[in-house]
């Protein structure tokens, strides 16, 4: 397994779906999920992410999520890095799924608040060391207060990085004053990722690296193609396709994150669209939206479908 160093991601990282099997929602469709990630790599996604909110991790059993990470690790053979979601109410359970994500080939982690718990700053930094002690994998911290109920301060960010626990951050929280007060405190290689793709621009300019991004799993080239505008200092062709994009983010939330990206790649043949209980398949008006835009994007072959290998 390839050593990734996290001063490598940046760019467009779709966090993936988990798609289900057509047949049976209690079994992972190993097939789809790897073709997700195929795609993804292939259009020029930068790393992944397995186990995220998109991927529906509070769903997945310990053998599901060491069985997806797997699936993916090896479809994409040592390309790109591969980050594993870890979030779990307890620090016993977290430090677990990190074990159990490096043996299955995670490069990296991503390292969630414990939801509902609603820890002190102490007790966060508490558990970030023992996911960190017990896999020895670099951490990308996960703040989205939105659906933990608690968020890591800027301090607790900076000790962390200072006694070399963390190595970057997804930043859920669309505070854009935030990158420059972390590059204060953590310094610039500090790895910065938004969380939010509505304002993944924004970050940019504001110092981030990159965005851990829902629409990518969608249109990932579109996605990559607006950071590498970006990078080679193209802010008109980046803001242009923004612009482009910026409908689509809209879709992306009608309903609970992943419902509607699912039901989108549904509506494209890529996989099931259904999620797990006690989220629900799309509503009828979301699905109306949703096959608007993507026969739009069919036809001018933004999706992409045409180029890559592994359409059918």
């Amino acid at each position: 397994m390839r050593s990734w160093p996290c001063h490598m991601l940046t760019g467009s990282i779709p966090a993936l779906v988990t798609p289900f099997h057509p047949d049976d929602l209690a079994l992972l469709d190993q097939q789809a999920l790897a073709r997700l990630a195929i795609r993804a790599v292939e259009q020029k996604s930068s790393a992944l992410v397995v186990c995220g909110s998109t991927g529906e991790a509070p769903a997945l059993s310990a053998e599901e999520h060491g069985e997806a990470i797997a699936v993916v690790a090896h479809a994409v053979r040592d390309c790109v890095p591969v980050i594993a979601g870890v979030g779990a109410p307890s620090t016993q359970r977290a430090a677990s799924l990190a074990v159990a994500a490096r043996q299955a080939g995670a490069t990296a982690l991503l390292v969630s608040a414990p939801p509902y718990v609603r820890p002190t700053q102490e007790g966060l930094k508490a558990h970030v060391r023992a996911v960190y002690a017990a896999a020895r994998l670099p951490i990308l911290l996960y703040d989205v207060p939105s659906r933990t109920g608690v968020a890591f301060r800027d301090e607790t960010i900076a000790q962390l990085s200072a006694e070399g626990v963390i190595e970057g951050l997804k930043d859920a929280t669309a505070d854009l004053a935030r990158p420059a007060r972390l590059r204060r405190l953590c310094g610039d290689d500090f790895v910065q990722l938004s969380g939010d793709d509505a304002t993944a621009l924004a970050y940019r300019a504001a110092g981030g690296a990159g965005c851990i991004s829902v629409t990518a799993n969608l249109v990932p080239a579109l996605c990559a193609d607006m950071h590498a505008a970006w990078d080679r200092g193209d802010v008109r062709k980046a803001q242009h396709i923004a612009e482009r994009l910026s409908p689509m983010h809209d879709l992306m939330f009608l309903e609970t994150n992943p419902t509607p990206v699912k039901a989108a790649l549904g509506l494209l043949g890529l996989c099931n669209p259904v999620p797990r209980l006690p989220l629900l398949p799309a509503t009828a008006q979301t699905m109306d939206r949703l096959a608007e835009i993507t026969q739009r994007l069919l036809a001018d072959d933004e999706i992409g479908l045409a180029k890559t290998s592994v359409a059918a």
